[in-house]
């Protein structure tokens, strides 16, 4: 199993479904995109890497394409 990651910065607005149901953006700033080859990416966040979410390559495409999602590497 390869387990691809990419340092990114979150630019601008990028939702997700919370647990609760409500949706939230992902906070701007710095995370790590991880993928495991599937459809989708985890983005982890947070000052120790402390929240993370799954999304579909779909959505991480078009926050790139939209210049809210950049990657440092």
């Amino acid at each position: 199993m390869d387990i691809t990651t990419h340092r990114a910065r979150i630019v601008g607005p990028v939702s997700y479904r919370a647990g609760t149901g409500r949706k939230q953006n992902i906070p701007i700033g710095p995370c790590l995109l991880e993928g495991l080859g599937g459809r989708s990416v985890d983005i982890i966040w947070g000052a120790r890497g402390q929240s993370s979410v799954a999304l579909p390559v779909e959505e991480i495409e078009a926050a790139k394409d939209q210049g809210h999602l950049v990657l440092l590497d």
